[in-house]
This record gives structure tokens, sequence and C-alpha cells, in this order.
């Protein structure tokens, strides 16, 4: 009997060890079940031929193609010492020349008879102002009197093209597959029957054979509308398990204090919370009075003012006895938050000190780069509870800090942390405290159900009363430099009115080498990214001369980055230029343009992100996105979507498209890999809110999955140990 093998076994031993090596290194498939889950790309039929029109806009791609031949000629030069084949194949929307050379010219010479059809296979390249694939790897479709009836067969085919690499081309990896098809006989089902019957989607063996090897074209909706589904569904148990398990952990309930701190520092606010703030504000009051510990995700637009109602927790659990912290991810933002929040509480914030309120309490701030007597205190007044609330960065998770008894922890910008950190904060309650997760990156809703899946979401989605808009214009300065000149006037016209700008560069420039600037992928072609030390200087030189122009960047001294901070704060520093060190939570109302080099260096959700530090004040706000990129290139066509909505959410959505889901449940969520193979996660939204449903009702039914070996089985293979972690510590 023919050896079928196991789903976990190495495929040195199906399919040798050369080829295993080239799935393992290139395409990170080790077992069988790997190979089953690597999916083909798209089908070509043998009647309806691939389209050759579009090469044209993947030059340097790995491509496969399926078309016919047209004509073939052997040419000599050097004297006819040297041969050369030229192939001109057809599909009818276009043509394209192969090029074979030397001795390897008379094979395809024999097979690629003019008439004949195959599958070809290689890198689009540019030769003449022609396209070409130089020595294709090919595959003939014809029927030889020999093997017709394998023709026969595979002319009523759909040919699977899979992802492939340089060594190992489409019709390789479909062999591959074929010597480990017969295991998915033994793929364990993960959905519960009643859920796949009632949904009427095919088993999971039936769905493996179908994509991979279909009879027709609704044998590949089948099979995909099933897998999406496992992949929807396993990843939202994971997430259900994880909210199930939070909600039976125990938690000190804080309510706020009738004429208390909340009551006092509500009656001194000089303006009124919008509706979206109060809304959300009840909801995580709600949420802190219940015995098991909040998990929320508080996602709002830029200066939607998300720091008054993390506040306003905070004051409440202040109220009950309790303390807060709040995380920031950098020592300038964890200043500016300190400032702007004792300034908001005023005499509040002075509690047990002279001058202070009464109700007040004392805010503290813990930093890694405070002198030894300040940070004493600190830790300190932490211990003692004299500090109900802390503001701090990394140096709050440190061992030595203890608290007198925390109630809540806010992580500001979540995606900054390592779920570690925010880990490490959270084991320093007594019991665990509530958690409150701010972002101002707008997440769409399905993201949020996968990335944030065991976290309950609240969206402000208001600007406070007295914001202004913000203009956005793309400076074409290659094209129009005049444009550029245009933009620094605009800036200098803005200081003299007593505004103040920023101007933001990708690169620091301080002659330490940058890593950030290999991460780009330059390529020898590009020039480096523009770099702050050296935009000041010309700008401090020419066009801004006289205008107060000062650097920030994250490698420069704490004390001095912060005296900066405090300057342009004052309105003391005009100009500042910049990394994105600015690009959160940095609130100067005074400051109404920005200019931002060598935009198209960074992504949408960043650039928005950005543009929200202008436009904070009454002020109308302007941002001025700067590119030598051509008008017609990608990069252009994203600053032109920044440029034409503040509408944040749709543009997390565009940035997504562009950059794929990432790894959902790693901590890597760039792009490069994706554990989620063929849902996807802006598309297929209504396939993961009715798979979220169904998890939180099984998990509810069954919490340990005793009765669902197979949905457990499948957990942990989507579960290995890091992600395990990731979601534990979520």
């Amino acid at each position: 009997m023919e050896h079928v093998p196991a789903l976990d076994e190495d495929l040195k031993k199906t399919l040798g060890p050369a080829t295993a090596k080239v799935l393992a290194e290139q395409l990170g498939l080790h077992t069988a079940l790997d190979l089953l889950h690597h999916y083909p790309r798209r089908y070509a039929e043998r009647g309806e031929l691939t389209s050759l029109a579009e090469l044209a806009d993947q030059i340097d791609e790995h491509v496969t193609v399926v078309a016919q031949v047209a004509d073939a000629r052997i040419l000599t030069f050097n004297g006819g010492r040297g041969k050369r084949l030229e192939v001109t194949i057809t599909d009818g929307s276009g043509r394209l020349q192969l090029v074979f050379f030397g001795a390897g010219v008379h094979k395809p010479h024999k097979d690629l008879l003019p008439g004949s059809r195959a599958m070809f296979a290689g890198k689009v390249s540019k030769f003449n102002h022609k396209l070409q694939l130089a020595h294709p790897a090919y595959e003939p479709l014809g029927a030889d009197a020999s093997d017709r009836d394998a023709a026969t067969a595979f002319a009523s085919q759909l040919i699977p093209i899979y992802p492939a690499c340089a060594k190992l081309e489409s019709w390789k990896i479909a062999k591959c597959v074929d010597a480990v098809l017969p295991s998915a006989q033994e793929a364990v089902d993960p959905l519960p029957p009643a859920l796949r019957e009632g949904r009427g989607l095919v088993p999971l063996t039936e769905a493996l054979l179908k994509i991979h090897r279909p009879g027709t074209k609704a044998d590949i909706e089948d099979a995909r509308q099933r897998l999406k589904w496992d992949e929807a569904f396993v990843l939202q148990v994971a997430l259900a398990r994880r909210r199930h398990a939070d909600s039976q952990l125990p938690a000190v309930p804080r309510r706020p204090l009738p004429g208390g701190l909340l009551d006092a520092f509500d009656a001194k606010l000089p303006f009124t919370l919008t509706q979206g703030q109060e809304t959300v504000s009840k909801e995580i009051f709600d949420d802190l009075a219940t015995d098991h510990p909040m998990h929320r995700l508080l996602q709002g637009e830029v200066g939607s003012g998300k720091t008054m109602v993390a506040l306003r927790a905070m004051l409440a659990v202040v109220d009950s006895g309790g303390q807060a912290a709040m995380l920031a991810p950098t020592e300038v933002l964890a200043q500016q938050h300190h400032r702007s929040i004792t300034e908001m509480m005023g005499e509040l914030a002075e509690g047990g000190m002279l001058g202070g309120s009464d109700q007040g309490t004392k805010v503290v701030l813990l930093t890694g780069s405070m002198g030894m007597p300040a940070r004493r205190q600190a830790l300190l007044d932490l211990v003692t509870g004299e500090a109900g609330i802390v503001i701090g960065t990394h140096a709050l998770i440190e061992d030595k800090v203890q608290f007198h008894d925390l109630g809540l922890v806010v992580v500001d910008e979540q995606h900054r942390f390592g779920v570690e950190q925010r880990d490490a904060l959270r084991s320093k309650g007594k019991q665990p405290p509530h958690l409150l997760v701010m972002t101002a990156t707008p997440i769409p809703r399905t993201v949020a159900m996968t990335v944030f899946g065991d976290l309950e979401t609240s969206v402000l989605d208001q600007l406070p009363a007295g914001r202004s808009p913000i203009a956005t214009h793309v400076v074409p300065s290659k094209d129009k430099p005049h444009f550029l000149a245009r933009a620094w006037e605009r800036v200098r016209e803005e200081v003299e009115k007593g505004h103040q700008a920023y101007v933001v560069c990708p690169r620091i420039g301080d002659g330490e080498d940058d890593p950030k600037r290999k991460a780009a992928g330059d390529d020898g072609e590009r020039r480096p990214p523009l770099a702050v030390v050296e935009i000041a200087e010309q700008l401090a030189r020419g066009p801004l001369a006289g205008m107060g122009v000062e650097v920030l960047h994250g490698r420069m001294d704490p004390a001095d980055k912060d005296d900066v901070m405090r300057r342009f704060a004052a309105g003391e520093v005009k100009v500042l230029v910049a990394t994105t060190v600015i690009e959160v939570g940095v609130n100067v109302p005074n400051s109404t343009v920005m200019v931002i080099m060598d935009a198209d260096r960074f992504g949408v959700s960043q650039l928005h992100q950005l543009r929200g530090r202008v436009g904070r004040g009454s002020a109308p706000g302007l941002c001025l996105l700067v590119s030598e990129m051509h008008e017609a290139s990608p990069a252009r066509a994203r600053l032109a979507a920044v440029a034409a909505t503040l509408d944040g959410f749709e543009l997390s959505r565009i940035d997504l498209e562009q950059r794929r889901e990432g790894d959902v449940l790693g901590q890597a969520q760039s792009g490069v890999r994706s554990s989620l193979r063929m849902l996807a996660v802006i598309e297929d939204e209504e396939v993961i809110a009715e798979a979220r449903e169904e998890a939180t009702r099984v998990v509810a039914e069954d919490p340990a999955l005793e009765r669902l070996p197979g949905l457990r089985t499948a957990l942990e293979a989507l579960l290995d140990t890091e992600r395990e972690q990731y979601l534990e510590k979520g």
C-alpha cells in the first residue's frame, strides 16, 4: 500500500531533503499540514489563457503564465559561435518574448513548437524596451500519444498557481502538494458539526481537496468559504476563551464618591464634554463598578479628547481609595501627559501640599532619566498611597516600583508596547487592576475584533468644540520646486502671525548609522531619507533664517529633549524640526503648520497621526506633504488619499489594504507573515463578526472545549508557545 504521510511528518521524509530545504527556507513550510495550508493564489484555465497584458506592471516579479507559442527561432551571434533561441508566446491579450542562450537552446527548441501550449515561470525583465522572460522554466501542456489520457484529464482541470519562489516553480509545488494530498483524509475538523451543517459548509477534508484540485469554480468557492470560517472561528475562540478567563478573575469594584474628587474636577471644567466623551465615560464607569477587571480599548481620532476620558476614569478610581497608573511609550509623551493633567486638575493635583485642595491627590511623574532625589520621592509617594495618579514610561515596570493599591492601568498608544510590559505593570496590583488601552490609530471594526478581540471597544469619533479643520496638500518638490519654496513662505507667514510650526523628517542624521534607512529598503537608487540635523541647518541658514529653528529627536539627552519641548510649548521656539517622536500626544495648540519631508516614506496612518499635532487650537491647521515621487507612483496615490480625507478610519482601511494584515496574533503586525492565509480582515467582515458570535456562544457553553477535541487540536496548532503567551498576557 502506498505511504500516506502523517500531517505532522517532516517534508524531508516525503519529498527528500533538497526540496524540503527550499520549502522550509523560502516559504516557511515544514510539515505535510503546512503544505496543505499553502493554498493556490489563483487558478489558470486550459481554455482561458492568463493575461500577458498585465505583465508591464510586474517588472522584476516572478510570474507564472499559460500561453501558446506563436513562433520560435534560433539566432546566431559572435560569427556563429553563440546561439540564442527566441520564442514569442501569446494569449490573445498580448505577446511576450522568451530567450534561451548557449547549450540550453536545443531542448526548448524541440519542446516549444509553434501552436503548442505550456506554463512558463520566470522573472519579468525589459530588454530593448520589450518585456521578456530569460531562461524561464516551462511545463508543456501538450498531448502526445503516450500521455494522451493524462492530458485529457488535465484539460478538464483548473490549474492551481501557487505562491512560488525562484528555486521552486508553481507546478513543482503542485507536485509536492500531490504527494501529501492523501494525508488530508487525516485532518481533524475543528468546526462543531452543528455549526458546520447549520451554515452549509463542506467538511475540512473535502475543502482541502477542492482548494488544491478543484473540478469547477464552484469547488473553489466552497473550499474558500469553509477555510475562511476555520481561520476566523479558531481565532475568535482563542480570544473568547481569553475574555472568559478574564471575566472569572476577581477585581475590586471602583466607584466614584459622590461629592468627591471626580465631582470637584467636573465642576471646574471650563467646557462641556462632547456627547461621545459622556457615552464612553459611562461605559468605563459601568465596567469599573464590576467585581471583575475591565478590559477596554478606547480608540479615538487624533484630538478627540481621549486623555480627558482617561483622566476622569483615573479620578473615579482615586475616589474609591485606589491608585491609577498611566503608561506612555516615550519620555516626551509622559512629560507632556503629566504637564497637561496637572494643568487640567489645578489645585486638585496638589493633594497634601500647601495650597492644594483637601479633595486633591498627588500626581507624580516617573521616568528613567529623573534625578535620584525626585525618583526616591515619587517611589515613596506610590508605596504610601500619597500619590493617587502616576504617569510614566516603562520605568514604572521596574521591580522596585510598588503601589499602595493599584486599581487602574491606562496604556497609551498600545501598539508601542510589548505585551510583557503591560503584563508586568498589571501584576503590581494586589488583585488584577482594571485595564484601559488607548490608541489614536483608528482601527477598522474587523481588525479590532481580531487584533484586540479580548478587549471591549469604545470609539470616540467627535472632535471637541473649537477644534479647527486641517487642510492637507501634497507638495511635489521634484516636479515643481517652486511649490516647496512657497511651503517655506507659508511657514514664515504663520510664524509672523504669532503661531508655531513643525517640520518632520524620517531620519536623525547625527552621524550614527540609522537602521530605519535600511529598513525603508533603500536600493542604492534612492537617496537616503532627509535628516533632521541637516534640514534644520538648511532652514536656519536659508528660508527660515532668524525664525528660531530647533531640533528634537530620540537620541538627544532626556533633559535637553524636555527643555526643547517646554520652550516649544511656551511659544519660545517657533519652528521645531523633529522625527516622529512628536507623533503621538504632543499638544501645543498654537502650532498651526506642519511640513512633512519625504512624506512618501511614512505610512498612511502615521501621516494622519502626525498631522493631528496641528490645528489643535482655534486657528486652522495646515499640513504639507513634501515628496519627490512621480505623480503616477503608488506612493503619490497614498499621499493623495491622506490629503483627501480627515477620516482616520477610512485611512486605516487604505493603510491596511496596502500593508496586509500581518500576523494578527503575533507581536509584529506588519504584514510580512500572516497567520491568516484565506481570511482578509477588511473584505470578510461578515464572516469575522458571525464567527465571533459563534465562538462566544461555544466558549460560554464549554470553556475547556471538552466536547470539541478537534477544535482543541486546531487551537493548539494556532497558538504555538509565542502566540499563547501573547494572548495570555493581552
